[in-house]
């Protein structure tokens, strides 16, 4: 369990550092085809879902190659 712990803080001060010191590289996150956005007078909604799939099958591999 603390490998795990280890390695998920690794990766969430990584992506951190990243989008900090690089945030163009996160630009394309929620404007992809499949991204469902709503803009009204009453009010926003904003639903990632291709966005959310692509993060899902990165975290899997990523984790499959931990899982070995």
């Amino acid at each position: 369990m603390e490998k795990w712990l280890i390695a998920l803080g690794g990766i969430l001060i990584a992506a951190g550092v990243l989008y900090h010191f690089a945030p163009w590289l996160f630009t394309w996150f929620g404007r992809l085809p499949g991204d469902i956005r709503i803009d009204s007078e009453h009010g926003k909604v904003f639903i990632p879902i291709t966005s959310m799939v692509i993060f899902s099958v990165v975290l899997s591999v990523i984790l499959s190659f931990f899982r070995r």
